[in-house]
């Protein structure tokens, strides 16, 4: 089955200036698409929000992948996104996540936690700020 990737998807809606949001949700998530960010859930609509507001703070980044595992419509993945804010400050979190595909091979459910590695108080939050 092809499937997206976390990192692919990342780098689409956080890190392409000028692809329209909407455009990269459709191309990695499904309609029915959820997600919890240390343990807070969220619908699409809401995920949608979070990366709406995102994009206003973010200026650039890139992921590091460490590891990917794929199993039929199982998913699970380790990475560092590095990100620029538009203020010049810097963030690195680590992510851990564990997903699941819809049939067409994109995201239907994604769980995950995060690490921290750089960054200030006020960005500890920045993986579910909206």
């Amino acid at each position: 089955m092809l499937h997206t990737d976390i990192s692919t998807a990342i780098t689409d809606l956080l890190f392409t200036p000028g692809l329209d949001l909407e455009v990269a949700v459709d191309r990695h998530f499904a309609p029915d698409y959820r997600q919890r960010t240390d343990g807070r859930w969220d619908d699409r609509q809401e995920f949608l929000a979070h990366i709406a507001h995102l994009r206003q703070v973010v200026a650039g980044g890139s992921v590091q992948v460490h590891d990917e595992l794929v199993d039929g419509d199982r998913y699970a993945h380790r990475h560092t996104v590095n990100a620029t804010k538009n203020d010049g400050a810097t963030v690195r979190m680590e992510v851990y996540l564990f997903g699941e595909f819809a049939p067409d091979g994109r995201f239907r459910r994604i769980e995950e936690t995060t690490l921290m590695l750089e960054g200030t108080a006020d960005d500890r939050n920045l993986g579910s700020a909206r």
